[in-house]
């Protein structure tokens, strides 16, 4: 980032929002992570939302996907009650975007995950249903065949 940067708070929302984004999703995609590694994740994670949440273009939709990037972390954590109130706050926000199927979806996909995690088998259900339901109206192949890959994923977890 160059000193000129530094001196609009928009462009540097901008750029964080972004950079912590995929920073984000480069540790999710990691097989093995460190517990310092987990901790970045989940840290990258809430400052993208935040940097988001800074910039004058925010839009309910990018709060959807922040909101979906930290319960996926959660989730990856095993931290049930966690991945389901931002899952919920995703869902609630995607609904207020009056958001494609794709968002929707992906809302629903991780309230699915979360309840997986919870052992809330109906819940899982339900929502991986409506999510099944939400990919079919994806008109983007590639974007149907990531939500659809990704509710192939949600497992109920068993009790330790």
């Amino acid at each position: 980032m160059s000193s000129s940067d530094t001196n609009d708070p928009q462009q540097l929302h901008r750029q964080q929002s972004v950079a912590l984004f995929n920073r984000a999703w480069d540790l999710l995609d990691r097989g093995e992570r460190t517990p310092a590694e987990d901790e970045a994740m989940f840290l990258a994670a809430c400052a993208s939302l935040w940097h988001w949440n800074q910039r004058d273009d925010v839009t309910a939709r990018h709060r959807s996907i922040g909101c979906w990037q930290i319960s996926r972390v959660q989730a990856m954590l095993n931290r049930g009650s966690e991945s389901m109130h931002w899952a919920r706050r995703s869902l609630e926000e995607a609904i207020a975007a009056g958001s494609d199927p794709f968002y929707t979806g992906y809302a629903h996909e991780a309230v699915a995950r979360a309840a997986g995690i919870l052992g809330k088998t109906e819940l899982m259900r339900r929502h991986q249903t409506t999510a099944r339901d939400m990919a079919a109206g994806v008109a983007d192949e590639g974007l149907r065949k990531a939500l659809q890959d990704d509710l192939n994923t949600v497992r109920l977890r068993k009790p330790s």
